[in-house]
Formats: C-alpha cells, sequence, structure tokens
C-alpha cells in the first residue's frame, strides 16, 4: 500500500465535510435578513440600504486591522523561541531580545502617532 494514500484519503475527508457543510448551512440556514446580518462586522458604519451593496470603509478600519495583524505575528514569533529555550542559551536569548526591540520601536512609533485610537 502507497504510504500517501491515508493523507489523500483525509484530504478528500475534510473537502467533503467542507463542502457537505456548505451546501447544508445554504438550504437549512434561517433566510431572514435584518440590519444586523446586513452590518459590515466592525467596521463602524450603520448599514443602510445603498451600503448594503457596496459603501465606503474609512481607511482608519483598515489600519488598525493592519497594525494588530503585525504585532499578532509578533507573538507568533515567540512561540518557537519559548519551546527551544533551554536549548539556545544565550544566544537565543540575545536573538530574541534584539527581535523584541526592533518591534518595540514601530510600537512606540505607532502608540505616540496615535494608531491605537479607534476615533
Amino acid at each position: 500500500m502507497n504510504p500517501y494514500v491515508p493523507i489523500i484519503v483525509m484530504i478528500v475527508i475534510a473537502g467533503a465535510l467542507a463542502v457537505v457543510g456548505l451546501v447544508a448551512s445554504a438550504f437549512l440556514g434561517p433566510k431572514r435578513y435584518n440590519s444586523a446580518k446586513l452590518d459590515r462586522y466592525e467596521s463602524g458604519l450603520m448599514p443602510t440600504p445603498e451600503a448594503a451593496g457596496g459603501g465606503r470603509v474609512p481607511i482608519k478600519y483598515y489600519l488598525v486591522a493592519m497594525t494588530f495583524i503585525i504585532f499578532d505575528i509578533e507573538v507568533v514569533f515567540l512561540y518557537p523561541w519559548a519551546v527551544a529555550y533551554g536549548s539556545l542559551a544565550l544566544f537565543g536569548f540575545i536573538a530574541v531580545m534584539t527581535f523584541l526591540a526592533l518591534i518595540t520601536i514601530p510600537f512606540i512609533y505607532e502608540w505616540r502617532r496615535g494608531g491605537f485610537d479607534w476615533e
């Protein structure tokens, strides 16, 4: 038996579950639309009949989202270091402190510039 067969079977099962879930939700899900459903997710704009099809979203929304992603990825980079901390010794500690110092500079800049204020 080919060693890749179990992987292919799992991929097929995962794809089938995804398709079945989408089809089932389309047929079985509620079809009632209200203002909360038509509202954009955390965009800060109230839904209107005109905006439901493509109204403008403030650029501040996208800037805050990109800032969140950048600093969220910073934390993800710290996980492997935390797992291998014992075997990295002084070199690993210095590398991570350098990384944290380099990422702290734009964080302070963004904070002082007011990039974290939602207004």
